[in-house]
């Protein structure tokens, strides 16, 4: 009796690599190959920020991947149409906005058996003729997945079908923060660091002005910003830094390879946002030991559990988020005690493992049921 094949999972995403949603999509496409229960293959939709060389990256990783134009919807759907003509996937994953309307309008053309869309965000630009899109599409979908708890419940919101929405929450390599421990917070360097690409999603002005009001209460605790961003991002918060007179304290890093290494140097991490999925950049923060605060917005509010592993603040309140950072620059046995927590909580509940794995089931049986009961034959 020979084995059943394995099913071919094709996972389709934007190649601007900026976003969580193709992170995840490559961690998902690698977890497969070692797995070696799937045959995956990674499709990037080309953007004009996407970076050659980090395709390159991945190929001489022994990534398997195509890419397919972006210039327009139709070139991208009848290009990625004509890719799963020939390769034949038994699934296709469409991750992200507005990336899961065109996977999902190929993948319709090409016969594909089984679609699955990934949300990875609480607020996208949803009109209503793509909201009326999506869900005519999610009728002709085997699972709609959220990349949280509260992703899931947007999706439910905008209609999409109760039974078949389900929520896989995003997970990190949590090998680089093995060592945590061994770097407790008195030995840090007393700073602030926010991990967040510069847009109009993230709200790095609040941050500055909470800074600012530091300053009048005695502390100026360095702040440092890693991430990259448009240029019509980062001037209009270069310009606020100065009107602040805060350019002594800001650093603005740009992308950083080594966000492992800048975590455990320092003491508080922050992610100030005015919305989320599951902030990745969050839990690495968590995991590393530091003592973190978060925007109270769904996504944040299931990550961190206020005054246990983490503190809470409201969005775009200045005042609120320079209270909590002050009570951590000033405690530092609170900053300690949330520290180690959110170490404890970031490797339990949200390791890449373990998303790998709910993925993987979730695949492995969307695939079975749209091959049948035949397919154990």
């Amino acid at each position: 009796m020979t084995a059943a094949p394995r099913p071919r999972v094709l996972h389709f995403v934007t190649g601007g690599f900026s976003g969580g949603a193709t992170q995840v999509a490559i961690a998902l496409v690698n977890a497969a190959r070692e797995g070696g229960r799937m045959e995956p293959l990674l499709v990037l939709r080309r953007k004009r920020r996407t970076d050659p060389a980090r395709i390159d990256e991945l190929r001489a990783a022994g990534v398997p991947l195509e890419v397919v134009p972006g210039w327009s919807h139709a070139a991208t759907i009848f290009a990625l149409a004509r890719l799963c003509r020939r390769w034949k996937p038994d699934v296709l994953v469409a991750h992200g906005f507005s990336e899961h309307l065109w996977g999902r309008y190929a993948g319709l053309l090409a016969r594909v058996p089984a679609l699955v869309h990934v949300e990875h965000n609480t607020r996208e630009r949803y009109t209503r003729w793509r909201l009326a899109q999506t869900r005519w599409l999610s009728r002709r979908t085997a699972r709609v997945v959220g990349c949280s708890e509260g992703v899931r419940q947007v999706l439910l919101d905008m209609g999409m079908p109760a039974a078949r929405t389900i929520a896989i929450s995003n997970g990190i390599r949590t090998a680089p923060f093995a060592d945590a421990p061994l770097h407790p917070l008195a030995g840090r360097e007393a700073g602030i660091v926010m991990v967040a690409r510069l847009s109009r999603q993230k709200d790095h002005a609040t941050l500055l002005h909470a800074l600012a009001l530091l300053r009048e209460r005695g502390l100026t605790p360095p702040l440092l910003l890693a991430g990259a961003g448009k240029s019509m991002h980062r001037r209009p918060l270069e310009r606020l830094v100065e009107q602040l007179g805060l350019q002594a304290q800001v650093r603005f890093l740009g992308l950083h390879r080594d966000v492992p290494g800048l975590l455990l140097r320092h003491r508080i991490g922050v992610l100030s946002t005015h919305y989320e999925g599951m902030p990745l950049a969050l839990i690495e923060a968590m995991a590393a030991g530091c003592a973190v605060v978060g925007t109270a917005v769904p996504g944040v509010r299931e990550v961190i559990r206020d005054g246990e592993d983490g503190l809470l603040v409201p969005e775009n309140d200045a005042h609120a988020l320079a209270d909590a950072l002050e009570r951590l620059l000033r405690d530092d046995a609170l900053a300690a005690r949330l520290g180690a927590a959110a170490h404890a909580r970031a490797t339990t509940h949200f390791s890449r493992e373990r998303m790998n794995a709910d993925y993987e089931r979730l695949l492995l049986d969307v695939a079975a049921e749209a091959a049948g009961p035949t397919s154990a034959a």
